[in-house]
């Protein structure tokens, strides 16, 4: 399990209710269900969600928090601190491989990311239009770390990217 998934599947009120039911000593779903008040049916749909999400574990009838799978997602979430030591501080910081979890407030170290996102993203020389600038630079925000058009003007301020009639390219 990922720590996206695991957001994803805690996403939602009622499911993280019934998980946190379950965490503190809930078994069954009429457990749940008491102790949530939520509907047997909300509470059976959310337990199965959890399931599949690799959450919960219902062995015997008896429902319990996976705790393998927690610590994988928290394993898996984490920086490595022994990363490649090629590879700079402030991308550590503030990526997780290829997506944005943040965007530097300090101009210097922004610009270090905004540089290895320039990078990675467009080949110098080529021309891009508009489109395939947000499309490329979408990738990067899927964390929320911040959003394409953001990263577009800084880039463009930063002069990393040129932009001339529609047109955006890497010198």
């Amino acid at each position: 399990m990922t720590a996206h998934a695991l957001a994803g599947a805690l996403a939602d009120d009622g499911r993280r209710r019934i998980f946190a039911a379950i965490v503190l000593g809930a078994t069954s779903a009429t457990d749940v269900a008491e102790r949530t008040g939520l509907p047997a049916r909300v509470v059976l749909t959310g337990v199965r969600r959890l399931t599949e999400a690799g959450l919960v574990t219902g062995a015997d009838g008896a429902f319990a928090a996976d705790q393998t799978s927690l610590r994988e997602a928290a394993r898996d979430s984490r920086p490595a601190d022994d990363a490649d030591p090629g590879v700079d501080p402030v991308l550590r910081t503030f990526l997780r491989g290829d997506v944005l979890v943040g965007l530097p407030a300090q101009r210097g170290r922004r610009r270090v990311v905004l540089a290895h996102i320039a990078e990675q993203s467009f080949a110098p020389g080529t021309r891009y239009p508009e489109r395939a600038v947000d499309d490329a630079l979408k990738k990067w925000c899927a964390a929320g770390g911040s959003d394409h058009a953001t990263l577009r003007r800084y880039l463009i301020d930063e002069q990393l990217l040129t932009r001339e009639h529609g047109i955006y390219q890497r010198h």
